[in-house]
């Protein structure tokens, strides 16, 4: 299954980019340790493994493409992040595809209140 959500953040793309892949700033939103690092190839890890994937795409400040691993399935569960930028906020553009049924509804919600939703919450403090 696929999900398409947007949100805008007021904030700059480099700082939204960073909160993305900085591993100190994942902490920051998540409340967890994170192993990533913004460059392609690099497996990554987040909330104590319960997410796990590699950088298909890095682009700084504009995109960040991944593969999420589910275990045993044929296609590929992919996320794009898009970041544009629009005034004094950025418009995020997320698309995440082949989610798998069994955990579709906890991912999307996964994504709107506690990953993109938690980054915009970060930023938006200050």
């Amino acid at each position: 299954m696929d999900f398409q959500y947007q949100l805008e953040i007021l904030a700059e793309p480099e700082e939204v980019f960073a909160a993305l892949t900085n591993p100190f700033q994942i902490e920051l939103w998540s409340g967890y340790p994170a192993d990533m690092k913004a460059e392609k190839g690099y497996v990554f890890s987040l909330w104590e493994g319960d997410i796990t994937g590699v950088n298909l795409e890095v682009i700084p400040h504009c995109k960040l493409v991944q593969e999420w691993f589910f275990g045993e399935q044929e296609e590929a569960s992919v996320v794009e992040i898009t970041l544009k930028k629009q005034h004094q906020k950025t418009l995020v553009q997320l698309s995440h595809t082949y989610i798998p049924e069994e955990v579709y509804e906890e991912i999307t919600e996964g994504w709107r209140e506690y990953y993109l939703g938690s980054v915009k919450s970060m930023l938006e403090m200050y």
